[in-house]
């Protein structure tokens, strides 16, 4: 399968890695061609790899990852292309984290709406899925760097696109049953609000390897 990765930050690289140690083809994709990150990434990635414009790497994709800043994502997404993203599953990771000068963390949107349903509603023909944002991308694609069984969540309007994206988190390593459907593309906002806790508790325990239990009663 070939995959389009909009952003080039440490999560997007890690994610395109795993998905080429796995097999897959990826694009890499930045604003510019000459983006000096995205083209020593596809360097060292092997004849799976490439880099390319975020409208080439959603061009080429069949499935799509936004890998940026949620502030920023919109504005990523319309330089790939609406006519790049129709029909595609675009799986968002994204959080819409805002630090003021003063280090104090918000986020926008938040509460009435999220960064997935920002996406969904301007890409009307993209298959959006809200995934992966609430671990570290370490623990995104190796899962058992966390002992014992921990979850993940999707959710998304379109239950094809769900499970599609779960097939995927599998292959990353995720088990079966640890991937949780929260529903439609709504349920996204809670997702991106448990990122402030995130980075609380990523201050207490002084490392990022650490992921969430639902348990329920039998």
């Amino acid at each position: 399968m070939h995959f389009g990765i909009i952003g080039t930050g440490t999560v997007g690289r890690t994610l395109a890695s795993k998905l080429v140690s796995l097999g897959h083809e990826v694009t890499l994709g930045s604003r510019t061609k000459e983006n000096e990150t995205a083209l020593a990434w596809a360097e060292q990635a092997g004849p799976y790899g490439h880099s390319g414009t975020f409208a080439e790497a959603a061009q080429a994709a069949e499935v799509v990852l936004n890998a940026t800043s949620g502030t920023v994502s919109l504005q990523a997404l319309r330089l790939a292309g609406a006519e790049n993203l129709a029909g595609k599953v675009l799986i968002d990771v994204s959080n819409p984290l805002v630090f003021s000068a003063t280090g104090e963390l918000s986020l926008d949107p938040v509460n009435t709406d999220s960064v997935a349903e920002q996406i969904q509603r301007e890409y009307p023909e993209a298959r959006v899925v809200k995934a992966l944002n609430t671990v570290n991308c370490a623990v995104m694609v190796d899962p058992g760097r966390v002992p014992g069984e921990h979850n993940l969540f999707v959710a998304g309007n379109d239950p094809v696109a769900k499970a599609q994206v779960t097939a995927v988190l599998e292959q990353f390593g995720w088990p079966a049953g640890s991937v949780l459907d929260l529903g439609g593309v709504e349920a996204a906002r809670g997702l991106e609000m448990l990122m402030p806790f995130w980075l609380r508790m990523m201050g207490q325990l002084g490392h990022a390897d650490f992921n969430y239990q639902i348990r329920r009663a039998q």
